[in-house]
């Protein structure tokens, strides 16, 4: 009743006409219609009072028909219609006909009032009211990610529960929707625990801290050295190791190096933070965003290394020249021979030994991150999963580590789990109302359907959510409307769709101060350890213009690789 009274007060709707199946219609007198002596894959389908939707398929025995008909009893309701129909009636037909064919070919006259009914009602799409009742419940959960007011992993768990309450409560799906919805996504989960644990063991290892130590030596100090040599290996470890655990590692060991030598640690952390956003679009694994993106797209591992890792690398330069800009006055760029001399002496007391306990084992732990490594290349032609490579991975490394098992297990990043199972929820939930759909065929009818004008408008609205939101509420958002947008009947390529996402999620991370994990890392290390506040408006000088060239730069990148036809194409 909710439902008819709210569809009628408001009166107007996203996309068709939408009207309530007749009350007589909703009746438990009509509740399956399998021929006589039908044997095959049936369809159970449900009509409630605002959707008409399938909710499963069983194979069906003539002999079994009794059976059958008892068992889907149990799907009936004063406001849902139940019915199971053969399935070469359902595949490849809108429900609408599939009713109509079915009163013209069966010998019933119950079906021609039904499909009179059906015909007014869309398949795929909820009321207009409900459509923008689980939108604002979606984008209220954004606000209180962007704002902080809750933490993330509370503000997404809460929106999760709100929209599954709502979701049976009008009839929407059943409960059992929800596991689908996380199916999908397992292998994103096998990727973040199984490098999470490869990361804190490997790091226990030494080896982090020899390489770092390496470095500083290597550049003898100098503030110019230092400074480009920060940005290559923040590029490579976010590369190999994804951005949260190269984070951590980088912000550390600037601060180490700022205090020991004097530097001011506002420039090199923020300049580590941005370059960062340049190493998460370099690989699969690299970015969260790019396993969301590249699971739900199915790409493979080499295919960023073909298309992704080339503006990667340019968009590293950008960030470099923008930061030795924004920096020029508070670094001591230009050093005499006696400060280098200095330094020197200084830095040759820098031990890279000096956190290795076992050197056996950071030569293992060296070896099993580079078959990791290796693994996420080959993974697609050995027929093995990321989450696969990533679980082995982490396994050899407490295997042959000899560190506490249960140690390297806690220090996986259960919050962000369980952000993305609140995430993936919502956004399933949202699907199911067809709003998403609905915003797939805006931006197509608005575009007509053009490559050259969905480029532009994916890549400027992805990097601009990016940048207010979080680069992963944004990603998992726009997955399903690339999917939608590049399906069979519409003619559009999904490969340049989906590498404009992948690029521009990234990089509209440098923005502003919560655009990505870390930048948000950078200032608070800032805060916390030296009690410097970076402000919106210093940041927005600094980022924002990195991003605009950046972002401006990925729509050209994407377009002219398009136009001559080098991105790979992907496998259905």
């Amino acid at each position: 009743m909710l439902g008819q009274v709210l569809n009628k007060l408001f009166g107007f709707i996203f996309c068709g006409h939408i009207h309530s199946v007749s009350s007589r219609l909703i009746s438990p007198s009509l509740f399956h219609h399998i021929p006589d002596g039908y044997s095959g894959i049936a369809h159970i389908i449900k009509i409630g009072q605002n959707t008409c939707r399938f909710h499963h398929a069983a194979a069906f025995h003539a002999d079994s028909q009794h059976r059958f008909a008892t068992s889907i009893r149990k799907f009936e309701s004063p406001r849902r219609l139940t019915l199971m129909l053969p399935t070469e009636h359902v595949t490849g037909e809108p429900m609408a006909d599939v009713i109509a064919n079915l009163g013209a070919n069966l010998s019933t006259t119950d079906w021609s009032p039904l499909a009179a009914s059906l015909t007014q009602m869309p398949t795929s799409s909820s009321p207009a009211w409900v459509m923008l009742l689980f939108a604002a419940v979606m984008m209220a959960t954004y606000v209180g990610v962007a704002v902080e007011r809750f933490h993330k992993t509370v503000a997404a768990l809460c929106g999760a529960a709100v929209l599954v309450i709502l979701s049976i409560a009008l009839d929407l799906f059943e409960y059992h929707k929800v596991y689908e919805f996380l199916k999908e996504d397992l292998n994103i989960f096998g990727v973040i625990i199984g490098t999470g644990i490869l990361v804190d063991v490997v790091g226990k290892s030494g080896l982090f801290h020899f390489l770092s130590m390496w470095i500083v030596r290597f550049t003898g100090g100098r503030a110019s050295s230092l400074f480009m040599t920060l940005c290559v290996v923040t590029f490579l470890f976010v590369s190999v190791l994804t951005i949260v655990p190269a984070m951590l590692i980088l912000s550390s060991l600037v601060l180490v190096i700022c205090r020991s030598l004097g530097y001011k640690p506002m420039p090199l952390l923020l300049s580590v933070a941005i370059c960062a956003n340049s190493g998460a679009i370099a690989t699969f694994a690299s970015g969260l965003p790019n396993i969301m993106i590249g699971t739900a797209a199915g790409i493979p591992y080499v295919d960023f290394l073909k298309v992704s890792l080339p503006y990667a690398v340019v968009s590293l330069i950008v960030a470099i020249i923008g930061l030795r800009f924004f920096f020029r006055n508070d670094l001591p760029w230009k050093q005499s021979e006696s400060d280098k001399a200095a330094l020197k002496q200084q830095i040759e007391g820098f031990d890279p030994w000096a956190m290795v306990e076992d050197r056996r084992v950071l030569l293992r732990s060296a070896i099993i991150l580079i078959a990791t490594v290796c693994g996420f290349a080959l993974a697609q032609p050995l027929g093995v999963g990321m989450d696969f490579v990533a679980m082995v991975g982490a396994t050899a490394a407490l295997l042959f580590s000899g560190k506490g098992v249960e140690d390297a297990i806690g220090k996986v990043n259960w919050t962000v789990i369980l952000f993305f199972m609140g995430l993936f929820i919502i956004i399933g939930c949202v699907k199911e109302t067809g709003a998403l759909k609905w915003v797939a065929e805006q931006v197509i009818a608005f575009s007509g359907n053009k490559i050259a004008l969905l480029i532009p408008l994916m890549g400027v609205f992805s990097a601009v959510a990016s940048s207010i939101v979080d680069n992963i509420p944004v990603a998992a958002t726009l997955i399903p409307i690339v999917q939608d947008i590049s399906g069979g009947e519409t003619g559009v390529p999904a490969e340049p769709l989906w590498w404009t996402l992948i690029i521009c999620c990234n990089l509209g991370g440098n923005g502003t101060p919560i655009g990505s994990i870390s930048c948000v890392i950078a200032i608070y290390a800032l805060k916390k350890e030296v009690g410097v506040h970076v402000g919106w408006g210093t940041f927005l000088k600094l980022g924002g213009a990195i991003m605009f060239v950046q972002v401006i730069g990925a729509i050209l990148y994407v377009m002219f690789m398009h136009s001559q036809g080098w991105i790979p194409a992907i496998a259905s």
